[in-house]
Parts: structure tokens; sequence; C-alpha cells
């Protein structure tokens, strides 16, 4: 076989895949009047877990991909109704809260004390959304294949293949959340490497000197290549990715 004939077979594959254009979910308006956020910087929720009562029990929540992805924390240590150590996953009300609030997917960003917690939530839905909320557990800060989870995670709802928003969460919602909602704005949006880590310090309240480990992050983070097994077109991208 010529190789002109070889270049055009695997641009005839490649190019439908980088060009398909993705249905951005009806419901993601819902979301974005609801919580009505102006930028992936300001706070939903604040740092004691106050500020929209329908999602208490967790803490530092923010949009990643407005309407689609949110991080944060739990709450644990601020917690009205119960408190316990802060390394632990999402308190039973915040799963009930977000279950009821029609998100689909939760992820507890670290595996200390995982086991002790529901993995998924059934509820009357107050919103849009199925009424189950799936609660599973991924370490990406130490497995490259638990990022890569999350990451299809996160496509196949910016895509519309899941029923509600997904949240990322970590302790405080600072670090770990901070560092996979990066990679999906690498990925998914654009961002450079550079906008990422600013992104990234930004949302952390503060709380990023002082620790080699995250100069570490810093460096995963610039150093992250977009999987092109995930590919976002312009006008997806255009439709919900957020400003840097």
């Amino acid at each position: 076989m010529r190789i002109t004939q070889c270049l055009a077979l695997i641009f005839s594959a490649i190019l439908p895949l980088a060009c398909a254009h993705a249905e951005v979910p009806a419901w993601r308006q819902e979301y974005l009047q609801r919580y009505a956020l102006p930028d992936i910087y300001t706070k939903l929720v604040d740092d004691h877990g106050d500020g929209y009562a329908g999602l208490y029990g967790a803490r530092n929540v923010r949009e990643v991909i407005p309407g689609l992805v949110y991080r944060g924390g739990a709450n644990n240590v601020y917690d009205k109704n119960g408190r316990r150590s802060n390394s632990n996953p999402l308190p039973v009300e915040g799963l009930q809260n977000f279950c009821k609030q029609g998100f689909a997917n939760g992820v507890y960003l670290y595996s200390t004390n995982y086991k002790t917690s529901p993995h998924a939530e059934d509820c009357a839905a107050d919103h849009a959304g199925a009424g189950h909320f799936d609660y599973t557990q991924q370490s990406v800060l130490l497995y490259t294949s638990a990022q890569q989870a999350v990451l299809k995670m996160a496509y196949d709802t910016i895509t519309g293949k899941t029923s509600g928003p997904m949240y990322l969460h970590c302790w405080n919602g600072w670090h770990a959340s901070g560092y996979i909602s990066a990679l999906i704005l690498r990925q998914f949006c654009g961002f450079t490497g550079d906008q990422a880590v600013n992104y990234w310090d930004k949302n952390t309240d503060g709380n990023d000197v002082g620790s080699s480990e995250y100069n570490q992050i810093r460096q995963k983070i610039r150093a992250y290549v977009p999987d092109a097994t995930m590919p976002l077109d312009a006008a997806t991208q255009q439709a919900v990715c957020p400003a840097p």
C-alpha cells in the first residue's frame, strides 16, 4: 500500500473523532441558573460549609466546568450536626444533599475511611437528575490510572452520557481537588500549564506554600499531556469552558 493511501486511511479514522460535535446536556442550564457563579474562583459554599444550604456537608465548593463539574472538600470539622476528623469522606448528610440536588457522581480523592461511607445514595431528587448518587474513590495524586478514570467521568459528564453533574472532593477542597480540576481544564478547555498552575494556586486559599509536595503538584500539572482519546471539539469548548 502506498504511503499516501496509508495516510488517507489514518486521517479518515482520526478526523471524525477529533471533529465530532458533543451534545452539551440540556440539564446543564438548570445548574448554571441555580448556582449562578460568576467564575471558577468564587465559592458557592464557604470554608465552614455555609453559603448554600442545599449542599450542606461540603466545604469550599466551586465550579470547574460550569453547570457540569464541581469541586471542593468534605465538611467534617465544622459540621454543625456532628463533627469528626478532617480526614474523612463526605458525611452522610452531604451524600444525601448532593443526591437531592441531582448530582450523578461524587468522587472522594483520598482513600482514608472511604470504606466506612455509603458508596451510593438514592433519594427523591428536588431538581433534575435520576435520584441516584454514585460515590466512588480515586487517589488521583498517587495513581495515573485514578487520574484517567476521573477524567473519563468528567468527559462523560460534559458530553451528556450521565444524568447530572459530578462533585470532586478532597478534605479541604484545596489540593487534590484542585489538582484534578486543573487537569480537567487542561484536557478539555485548553488551559496552558501556567494557567492551570495559577488556577490551582489561586484556589488553595493561601494554603500553597511550605511543602515540597506542592511543587510536585505544580510540576505534574505543567507536565500533563491531554489524552487524544477524549477530544472536545471547539464548539463544545466554547459553549462550556470557563475563562482562565
